[in-house]
């Protein structure tokens, strides 16, 4: 690990410093908490032991300054006049660890092990969470897309209802997972469901829940889409194919923000935030009488429609750019290029099946395709042969 040890007392520094290179660590020194302070924020340390009292600046105030600039070290504070009040203050104030002067070895070896494992987990969460956050990225700078990502910017912050509409694989569900992700709600649960995938006979018990022995195969209590996403959002993906009986209690649901289990009599209050979704027309299912009015009013506070691919076409060389660097990540592929001329091919297609087939389209050129994808591989991979 690279450890910088800042302390006004030579004896200290050296000391430390000969016992931590003897573990393996590369040691860095500074004499006072302003040297200190630079030495940090112009390079990477994974521990920083800094003395409290020092002269020009002393460690509470290098504490400060390295959590005000986001240091990311694991910042341990030393002192020979601490107490269990001092430690806790260093600790309230972004300090890993407090210490207690004269140094022990084995509390100094025990503490490096801890910052060592922290590190560790925070590296990780760290990939975690871009990952997570590159996979629902809305990727693109065109004008529809650009105002896609103001309206979420807008409405996210509030419990408005939203309708989102578009083609299959327009990108539906990216939008109703930024509006989760830039809400107040967004550390609670988001639940997704479906509608069009369950069966007609399931969806009550999947969305609102059941009690043991409500029915044949009812073994045991199981709580609903609804009670999961307590204190978060649920969205109901192709609610436009959901029965007009589950419609009615969804009605209920959001009118009452009340749910009760199939087999059950008992209502349970639910803090929910319902986000829908749908490739159909419900203005025409309405007229059909598939669909009811009601429940569209309900659901449609806020409406964003995800235009096709075709209506966005100038996006395609960042979507592709996107995927590549995605899957090649995925698969564990060398980086991958594609030829301006193959991208000006790929704005061509009529893209029925969206973002989803970009994607796929983009895999199959880089399993099949050349080191650089050329317009060639484009028209000879791009579309499979009928």
């Amino acid at each position: 690990m690279k450890i910088l040890i800042v302390d006004d007392e030579r004896s200290i520094r050296n000391t430390m410093k000969e016992i931590l290179e003897f573990e393996g660590h590369s040691i860095s020194l500074a004499e006072n908490g302003k040297k200190g302070l630079e030495m940090a924020l112009s390079d990477n340390f994974n521990v920083i032991f800094c003395d409290i009292k020092m002269p020009e600046m002393d460690g509470m105030e290098m504490l400060a300054n390295l959590v005000q600039n986001g240091c990311e070290s694991s910042i341990i504070m030393i002192s020979g006049h601490g107490d269990i009040d001092t430690a806790v203050d260093c600790i309230k104030k972004g300090a890993f660890d407090f210490i207690q002067k004269p140094l022990d070895l084995n509390r100094i070896l025990i503490t490096l092990k801890n910052a060592s494992e922290r590190t560790a987990l925070v590296k990780e969460t760290k990939i975690l969470k871009k990952k997570v956050g590159t996979k629902y990225a809305i990727v693109g700078e065109s004008a529809p897309i650009k105002h896609i990502k103001e309206v979420i910017s807008r409405v996210a912050p509030t419990d408005a209802r939203v309708l989102i509409t578009g083609g299959n694989g327009t990108g539906k569900e990216l939008v109703a997972r930024a509006l989760h992700d830039q809400s107040p709600r967004s550390a609670a649960p988001f639940i997704e469901v479906n509608c069009a995938a369950i069966p007609p006979e399931l969806i009550e018990s999947e969305l609102f829940g059941h009690e043991k022995g409500s029915f044949t195969s009812a073994v045991k209590q199981h709580k609903g889409k609804f009670e999961q996403a307590d204190g978060g959002t649920l969205f109901l993906d192709e609610i436009g194919d959901m029965s007009l009986a589950a419609q009615a209690k969804v009605l209920r649901v959001l009118q009452e923000n009340k749910v009760t289990r199939v087999g059950g009599d008992k209502d349970f209050m639910v803090n929910v935030r319902v986000v829908a979704a749908t490739n159909k027309n419900l203005t025409e299912e309405i007229a059909k009488g598939t669909f009811r009015e009601d429940l569209y009013h309900r659901l449609s506070v806020i409406l964003i429609h995800v235009p096709s691919l075709c209506d966005r076409t100038d996006d395609i060389p960042l979507l592709v750019d996107f995927f590549i660097d995605n899957i090649c990540n995925e698969m564990s592929l060398p980086p991958r290029k594609m030829a301006p001329d193959a991208i000006a091919e790929l704005q061509k297609f009529k893209w029925t099946g969206n973002i989803r087939e970009l994607r796929n389209v983009v895999e199959r050129l880089l399993i099949l395709g050349g080191e650089t994808i050329s317009k060639e591989d484009v028209q000879t991979y791009a579309t499979p042969a009928i």
